[in-house]
């Protein structure tokens, strides 16, 4: 691909800022908006990266982000909000990818690339799944918009990732670890090779209004992923899973516990399994990492 403008939002996160380096790297440059610029002082050091103080919610700002740019790439997501009604999840997912689609629009933007989540759809168990599936449909349903591609993976895992490190710094403090939905199976996908797949879609006429489904080679429940990361981290811990009714008691109560491990919404998403049903990357033409080639070499010591 030629060198492009790129605006990404929610380039800050755990697979943003793997992808804008990529980018970097590439020979393109990116717009980078966030709330907080002085918070990513590692990213503003990096050559051909612009970032600025914006709110990106906001109709007009977002006009004026993505006047002149080549390629928009939405990562915005939340896990958690506040309360149980659904509408932090519809504000960043829903209501930001139409205004992402309005602003494009309006500036003649070609190309959107959109992050959203393996089982995602509008009949799914949780506000989460929910949100991401009717901001896919948005997509699906627009008229003289972007040429889009979404992606769809299943849990992302990497160095500075919130899913093997925080289960590492749960086991170095907990004698025991229950488990709700134990047995809900995922294929862990690294980040590497998300932003691959992304990079990779560009240069390919076959992505354009395509969807991805992104998972790794291996297929895992919770369970033996929490007993995988004690092992990497040579942590002997009593790990077992309980039953649904104990499991939506223990989301209540860590929803009010600091860094919110669990929700009742979380709970409700793991009711799916997060495996995918047609394997993208293999349409990519890209082999994914295996969880055991990559996680010894950041958690394992």
């Amino acid at each position: 691909m030629r060198p492009s403008k790129f605006l990404i939002l929610g380039g800050t996160g755990f697979v943003g800022s793997t992808l804008v380096h990529r980018l970097i790297r590439d020979g393109h440059t990116v717009l980078l908006p966030t709330r907080h610029p002085q918070r990513y002082p590692d990213l503003k050091v990096l050559p051909g990266v612009r970032l600025l103080a914006a709110n990106i919610h906001d109709p007009a700002a977002l006009a004026q982000l993505t006047a002149g740019i080549d390629v928009v790439v939405n990562l915005v997501g939340i896990l958690n909000e506040s309360g149980h009604s659904g509408s932090g999840f519809v504000h960043a997912h829903t209501a930001l990818t139409a205004k992402v689609l309005d602003a494009c629009r309006a500036n003649g933007v070609r190309r959107l690339l959109h992050m959203s989540s393996l089982r995602a759809d509008e009949s799914a168990p949780s506000h989460y799944l929910r949100s991401k599936g009717a901001a896919e449909r948005l997509i699906r349903e627009s008229v003289g918009g972007p040429q889009w591609t979404i992606f769809k993976p299943s849990v992302i895992f990497g160095r500075h990732d919130s899913l093997t490190n925080r289960f590492a710094a749960l086991l170095g403090v907990l004698p025991m670890m229950p488990l709700a939905r134990a047995t809900a199976r995922f294929a862990p996908v690294h980040v590497d090779d998300v932003v691959q797949a992304m990079v990779r879609s560009l240069d390919l006429p076959s992505s354009l209004g395509a969807t991805y489904e992104l998972g790794g080679p291996e297929t895992i429940s919770l369970g033996e992923l929490v007993r995988y990361v004690a092992s990497v981290t040579h942590r002997r811990r009593l790990i077992f899973g309980i039953p649904d009714w104990a499991g939506f008691l223990q989301a209540l109560v860590f929803e009010y516990l600091p860094g919110k491990v669990l929700s009742v919404d979380n709970f409700r998403s793991l009711e799916l399994d997060s495996v995918p049903e047609i394997d993208g990357f293999k349409q990519l033409g890209i082999r994914p990492a295996a969880l055991h080639t990559i996680v010894p070499f950041y958690l394992g010591y």
